[in-house]
């Protein structure tokens, strides 16, 4: 089965967020962590910080649109609660 990625990455240089959408997650962190996509280059380096998988492209494009607008970032804020807290404290995981 294939599937389709949308991902948010954070940057601990700045805590700044990146949402996207690729059908190859682990090809996509590399080519953000080695500086290949012009909007985060400046922001190196990412960890991934939250996934969905679709099975469906349109599905999952839809999804990224979603989590860019204020109600998609509202969401992402209660679904990353414990990553946040985890975070306060320093422990990082």
């Amino acid at each position: 089965m294939f599937f389709h990625y949308v991902y948010v990455l954070e940057s601990p240089k700045d805590f700044e967020r990146y949402i996207g959408y690729t059908n190859n997650l682990r090809k996509r962190l590399e080519e953000h962590n080695k500086g290949k996509n012009f909007s985060t280059k400046f922001r190196l380096p990412f960890r991934l910080i939250y996934f969905e998988a679709c099975i469906n492209e349109k599905d999952a494009k839809r999804r990224e649109n979603y989590l860019k607008i204020t109600q998609g970032r509202r969401f992402l804020g209660l679904r990353l609660i414990e990553y946040k807290r985890s975070k306060a404290f320093g422990s990082g995981s």
